[in-house]
């Protein structure tokens, strides 16, 4: 989500998913390599270390234990549209970020009742963009999310992660791991992707996932990831439909897997992904989350 204005999506045969992504065509390939049919394979067994459940009362908003929000519209980080040309101007307001009284949090995105400006003018939408930074730092395992999307032209949700040490040495060198973004032009469809030095922005490391019958925005997925030294693997619904190993990586930087991350959530409005909205009847737009969990390997 950082500079990701036109990724490029891989398609690529990885595992048993073919798709083009909504970012365009890619220019790498990642290749399983062929079985190892003389070791013994040792199954992993995920200790969960943090959730957040979203459970509370309607209206209220997220755990600041847990949760701390991202506010305006970049100018202030000196990325102005956050990078992407983005409209939104997010606000730590319960009219954007709440719990459901139902075990969920809807991020919600909106036409802007706000008299500020953004960098383009009046800020036309606003919405939330909430992160674990200094709070939770995601060692090398599995993270996932249960995930509710909406649909339209123009809506950008996401679900992705940047290196702990982003602070202390930017972007990309603290690399990004992107666990699932969605193009609202693209309801069936969302991607994932890897960022880090020599590979950010139009990214060689992309890939999309295509759902049939229906849309992400008809029920709940699964979107996950799970990252060690040796490789980062993307599911959807507990199917794997991208690898990346640290050889792929190393042909372009350095690596950036073996390291903790910090998590993400957000639903952006406009910008270079999916491109500004060309009607605001799609608003307002729920990103609804059931939950966000971590965990660890043990073998």
């Amino acid at each position: 989500m950082i500079d990701t204005c036109t990724h490029r999506i891989l398609a690529t045969l990885l595992v048993a998913a073919t798709t083009a992504c909504g970012g365009g065509a890619g220019g790498a390939t990642t290749t399983l390599p062929p079985p190892d049919t003389t070791s013994p394979v040792t199954p992993i067994t995920w200790n969960q270390v943090w959730s957040d459940e979203f459970d509370g009362a309607a209206g209220t908003s997220v755990d600041p234990a847990k949760w701390s929000f991202e506010l305006g519209d970049g100018c202030a980080a000196g990325i102005c549209g956050w990078g992407n040309n983005e409209k939104e101007y997010y606000t730590n307001g319960t009219d954007n970020a709440s719990l459901d009284g139902q075990g969920h949090l809807a991020i919600v995105a909106r036409l802007s009742a706000l008299s500020v400006s953004c960098y383009y003018g009046p800020c036309r939408y606003t919405s939330a963009k909430i992160t674990t930074r200094g709070k939770l730092a995601a060692a090398p395992g599995r993270v996932e999310a249960r995930i509710k999307l909406p649909a339209g032209q123009g809506l950008w949700p996401a679900f992705w992660m940047l290196g702990n040490d982003f602070p202390s040495v930017g972007w990309p060198a603290s690399g990004e791991l992107d666990i699932m973004e969605n193009k609202g032009s693209a309801p069936r469809t969302s991607s994932s992707a890897i960022h880090g030095p020599g590979y950010s922005g139009n990214t060689p490391f992309a890939h999309a996932n295509s759902i049939a019958p229906g849309t992400l925005a008809d029920a709940f997925h699964l979107f996950a990831v799970e990252w060690d030294a040796s490789s980062a693997k993307f599911y959807v619904d507990g199917t794997l439909h991208y690898v990346v190993f640290r050889s792929d990586l190393q042909r372009y930087g350095a690596s950036i897997l073996d390291k903790p991350y910090y998590i993400i959530l957000n639903l952006a409005v406009g910008g270079n992904f999916d491109g500004d909205p060309q009607t605001d009847a799609i608003l307002p737009a729920t990103m609804l989350v059931d939950y966000v969990r971590v965990y660890t390997a043990s073998k």
